[in-house]
């Protein structure tokens, strides 16, 4: 049971990234980002790329990765979004379902269907106190811990982050502040997209790359997103954790590959009592 919660917070601890990386854009654009798990792949193989493709160690891979994973973000909000903006939510949810055809047939096209591996050394995983820890696992809470507290930090403790809630509040009334909205938006997507790209790279280490895996993750973190409350974007890591708990303590008596069932289950029961999530208040329509 230890070795199952264990193995389950690690779980949701990576799955926090690309949920935060979710909440973060809805919370100050309003639309639910469809291609939150194109980024996560498009952002894991420029990681390879660099890694596996130039022969660079993994962390120098990884930071340069993340930087290049911010900036197709940038781009493609430049490209593709900002042109909508002023469209209605679900004009942006159908767009974001293009681009994530568009960048996973990119990837397919660039890097092929088979299933790849970063190239790092292999470890014998490590015995505390009778559990049972890979190295990757220590990675994945290390590197997740360590970009929650600092998005925290920024979103709490900076004027940048106090201009990001001010313009997800109100856009109107921050303009009005002389808060320069679109210098806030591009900053959002570009930590949007290191998040994805950290959290593609993690889950690399954990397993392998391929085209699809951004898929195996989406319902797990629109899940996670709105079990927390999707307009407060700490609050998704209140559900990732929690959906990654009850995803691995189902497999005690499902077969592991049911687990995805397991998160649109509780995505599902979500929506029908409490769509506006734990953290979350309903909205009174007028």
């Amino acid at each position: 049971m230890i070795q199952t919660l264990f193995n389950g917070v690690v779980t949701g601890l990576l799955v926090a990234l690309p949920a935060l990386a979710l909440a973060l854009t809805f919370s100050v654009l309003r639309f639910a980002n469809f291609a939150i798990g194109a980024m996560l792949t498009a952002g894991a193989y420029i990681v390879y790329a660099f890694n596996a493709g130039l022969g660079w160690p993994l962390l120098p891979s990884a930071l340069a990765g993340t930087v290049l994973g911010g900036l197709l973000a940038v781009l493609v909000d430049a490209v593709v979004y900002r042109r909508l903006r002023d469209r209605s939510g679900v004009t942006l949810l159908v767009a974001s379902m293009g681009v994530a055809f568009v960048l996973e047939n990119a990837v397919r096209f660039i890097a092929g269907n088979a299933a790849v591996g970063y190239e790092i050394d292999p470890a014998r995983p490590l015995r505390v106190a009778g559990l049972r820890i890979n190295h990757e696992q220590l990675l994945i809470a290390a590197v997740s811990l360590a970009a929650l507290v600092a998005i925290w930090a920024l979103l709490q403790r900076t004027s940048l982050g106090r201009a990001m809630r001010a313009v997800a509040d109100n856009p109107s009334l921050a303009a009005a502040r002389g808060i320069v909205g679109n210098r806030v938006i591009g900053i959002t997507w570009f930590i949007a997209g290191a998040l994805a790209t950290a959290a593609g790279t993690l889950i690399g280490l954990d397993a392998t790359l391929d085209p699809q895996m951004g898929w195996n993750y989406v319902i797990q973190v629109f899940a996670a997103a709105i079990l927390g409350g999707i307009a407060h974007p700490m609050a998704a890591v209140f559900g990732a954790l929690a959906l990654g708990v009850i995803a691995e303590l189902s497999t005690l008596i499902l077969p592991p590959h049911y687990r995805p069932l397991v998160a649109f289950a509780v995505l599902t029961a979500l929506l029908l009592v409490r769509p506006w999530g734990v953290f979350g208040t309903a909205r009174i329509a007028k």
